[in-house]
């Protein structure tokens, strides 16, 4: 094709777009990023394709993929895969991505100096070739690349980064997102995903990148610039994880599902190693997939209680049949999500075989595991005044009355995301570090990563099980024992999906609502303060203003008249939803009658779910 009739294309197809705006098929910020796809050099391989799209008429799809620009999130750049687009993942997205954390690295560091990147992928549709392309481009960019070459976990590569001594990592993944969806996730010297300034820093230099150099990865790999360490990375993560298989007994039998993901190179390896024999895979969710075919609505996200649907039925029948799995009557289900970060579980609410099975959730798991280790951590007598535990703002404040009871610190005037727990670790000293947890399922203990590791999680939650069952309690009744103990809490999540275009603008006005508008009551209870952590001020009852010390976010948190009992309410980094924390408990001489006290909160938090679904219309 000729330049004459190149432009003559180009032209027709900008003729074609402003037509489809003043016909309202398309939106402003649509348009001006086609118009960028479609005339700048650094965009020539996808013109083609573009003005197909065009010619075709296919505006919905033109507008999903170009109304923005794909941002940076709590999760790293994260959204649905298109063969172009702005607000897609694509070749482009993820190469720009690439380049500009080489660029803004190699800007910051000495002329001389060899820069080093660590890579891993997980099961998704396109993860492989990503990694690949991302691994040519550091390459390119005079980087030395150390590459998981297999399926392997999100905290493999935290680990991988600070073995290797490496200045960045990139991790291929979506985590629990549905299959259509694919990310980078970008990674610091410290293994922790990259924090302030360093991130604004990266995206400055992503939005600016024209050339994106390359190498092809064969020749990359022939040259010695990209460093195949799989095994090296297994053996030794291994031998890191494997320490906090603490003593104590291992006589639980475990159903554990990677949910289609990367966690049966990782978790029963590690199981295994720490000394449980008593452990079955799920079949129907065992192969790697990123269709995640056997999960609901193909899903893999643990946070979703339907993923344990059938692996609960499983459990159900070993109780009474010798055949139905390979390990006799199933005691605790596990599961880990897509890149094994996160670690969801299930078990019985009695230690009967006719007993009713329940998930526990995210703010649950990190209460249990919270008071395990530090039971462990003072019997050891390992624990000192500077022993500390982070959580973040959205997760459950039973973690503050546990670590209380232990004359431990509870830090938890962080945002959501674990890359704050795990900058917040290594600026208060990791060697005091006792546990990291936050409500989207995400735990940590030790210091050889600075992500949140599911496979570790799995390892702790099958020592608490094998620990109260060797006790004949299980994990649901050693959770009204803390509850008793501590004060009835119980949290809920409200999602409301927020897509598109107008998606962001209806969000951008529901926070501004919340902010100088919000409902005066909640659950039957007054809203006696608005935290508001843009402007970083609180705003009274009264009217009267005060400073907010807290990190800045674009957080609401609406403070209700029985201390203990608040709602959260922030836009998703990774997601296009607005997502509600409803937090509600009551003080330990009102939660001696359990039952009582689950049906009171459990009341007050259906209202309060109504009440701000019937606000957000």
């Amino acid at each position: 094709m000729t330049l004459g009739t190149l432009s003559a294309e180009v032209e027709a197809a900008l003729a074609s777009v402003q037509k489809a705006q003043s016909e309202g098929k398309i939106t402003a910020g649509a348009v001006e990023n086609l118009k960028c796809w479609l005339v700048e050099p650094r965009y020539a391989d996808y013109r083609t394709a573009i003005i197909e799209h065009i010619d075709a008429g296919k505006w919905q799809k033109l507008d999903d993929v170009f109304w923005t620009v794909i941002p940076f999130g709590t999760g790293g750049r994260r959204g649905r895969m298109y063969a172009f687009g702005s607000n897609a993942i694509n070749d482009r997205t993820i190469g720009e991505s690439a380049q500009g954390l080489a660029d803004y690295l190699r800007s910051t560091a000495p002329a001389d100096k060899e820069l080093r990147c660590a890579i891993a992928y997980d099961t998704r549709h396109n993860s492989r070739h990503f990694a690949e392309l991302c691994a040519s481009i550091m390459v390119a960019n005079g980087f030395r690349v150390f590459f998981l070459d297999d399926y392997r976990a999100t905290p493999q590569l935290s680990y991988a980064v600070r073995a290797k001594n490496c200045d960045c990592g990139i991790m291929v993944t979506a985590s629990h997102n549905p299959p259509s969806d694919n990310a980078v996730k970008v990674y610091q010297s410290t293994g922790g995903q990259v924090l302030p300034p360093h991130d604004k820093a990266i995206i400055d230099r992503v939005m600016t990148v024209q050339e994106i150099k390359k190498v092809p990865f064969a020749d990359a790999l022939k040259a010695a610039k990209v460093e195949i360490c799989t095994a090296e990375i297994d053996r030794d993560y291994l031998a890191e994880a494997v320490k906090y298989a603490f003593p104590g007994p291992r006589e639980v039998n475990i159903l554990y599902s990677p949910l289609h993901g990367v966690g049966g190179f990782a978790v029963p390896p590690l199981l295994k190693a720490a000394g449980f024999k008593s452990l079955e895979v799920f079949g129907p969710h065992s192969q790697p997939s990123g269709d995640f075919p056997n999960v609901p609505g193909n899903v893999s996200n643990p946070e979703n209680v339907p993923v344990f649907d059938s692996m609960i039925a499983l459990a159900k029948e070993s109780q009474t049949s010798t055949s139905a799995t390979s390990i006799g009557a199933v005691d605790l289900i596990l599961a880990t999500d897509p890149d094994c970060d996160r670690m969801g579980a299930a078990a019985k609410l009695l230690p009967t075989s006719d007993s009713p099975w329940a998930t526990i959730n995210g703010n649950q798991l990190g209460a249990l595991l919270t008071d395990y280790v530090l039971g462990v951590r003072k019997a050891n007598g390992q624990l000192t005044s500077k022993s500390y535990v982070i959580k973040t703002l959205v997760t459950t404040e039973l973690i503050r009355r546990i670590c209380e009871s232990y004359g431990v610190q509870c830090q938890g005037n962080i945002h959501v995301g674990f890359k704050w727990i795990g900058g917040l670790m290594d600026e208060l000293g990791p060697e005091s570090f006792e546990f990291g947890t936050e409500e989207s399922h995400g735990f940590l203990i030790g210091s050889y990563a600075r992500d949140k590791d599911g496979a570790v999680a799995c390892l702790l939650m099958a020592l608490l099980a094998a620990q109260l069952k060797s006790q004949g309690k299980t994990i649901h009744q050693r959770l009204n024992e803390l509850l008793a103990q501590h004060g009835y809490h119980e949290e809920s999540v409200l999602n409301v999906q927020m897509e598109g275009s107008e998606g962001m603008a209806a969000m951008k006005k529901l926070m501004s609502t919340f902010r100088t508008a919000p409902p005066k009551t909640l659950g039957g209870l007054n809203v006696t303060a608005v935290r508001d952590y843009d402007s970083l001020t609180t705003r009274l009852a009264d009217g009267s203003i005060v400073k907010l010390d807290a990190p800045a976010a674009n957080m609401v948190i609406l403070d209700l008249a029985q201390t203990g009992n608040y709602v959260a309410v922030r836009p998703s980094g990774t997601e296009p939803k607005v997502k509600f924390y409803i937090f509600a408990s009551l003080d330990r001489q009102s939660s001696q009658d359990l039952a009582a006290a689950k049906t009171a909160i459990g009341t007050r938090i259906k209202q309060i779910q109504a009440e701000l679904k019937d606000f957000c219309r």
